[in-house]
């Protein structure tokens, strides 16, 4: 299974994940931004909380042999990416459009358009959408395994290793 597979088993479906790709387009067409033309991830982290805990990933590049990733995380107001650290991913986010509050290593700080927060390996982050809210990540791969989320619930990552 590769690694956009395995994202996908923590994905909504059915009329869930329509009605949120309906409201995702629509702030995306409000502000007149692009996308990129790729199959999108709408996680709920396989908690059933798609409101709270969740959010839209646009992968536009994931190269494991060349050592690069790059996706759009989209984040409605509220909605909450799952405190996690990596431990050999190194990340950084860039804010495209809206606001969000990120906690990274014990800090919060609010970010907004233009903001960038590089994420060192191993260390604790997690982002929640202020306003309906747009970053991109560049980073190295995604590999499923090397998520390590601190609520033990969601069932994929390294916390599941078997």
């Amino acid at each position: 299974m590769d690694e956009l597979d395995k994202g996908l088993s923590i994905s909504l479906t059915g009329a869930a994940r329509d009605a949120a790709l309906r409201r995702f387009e629509a702030t995306i067409a409000a502000w007149g931004v692009a996308m990129p033309t790729v199959e999108p991830l709408v996680l709920d982290f396989g908690l059933g909380q798609f409101e709270k805990i969740g959010l839209i990933e646009f992968w536009i590049a994931n190269e494991l042999a060349a050592g690069y990733c790059g996706k759009y995380l989209y984040l409605e107001a509220g909605q909450s990416c799952p405190r996690h650290r990596h431990r050999g991913k190194h990340e950084t986010f860039f804010i495209v459009k809206g606001r969000v509050r990120m906690e990274y290593d014990g800090e919060v700080r609010e970010m907004g358009p233009g903001d960038v927060l590089p994420v060192a390996l191993w260390h604790y982050h997690s982002f929640t959408g202020l306003t309906a809210a747009l970053l991109l990540e560049v980073s190295q791969p995604c590999e499923i395994e090397d998520n390590f989320f601190e609520d033990t619930r969601i069932p994929i990552g390294g916390n599941h290793d078997g």
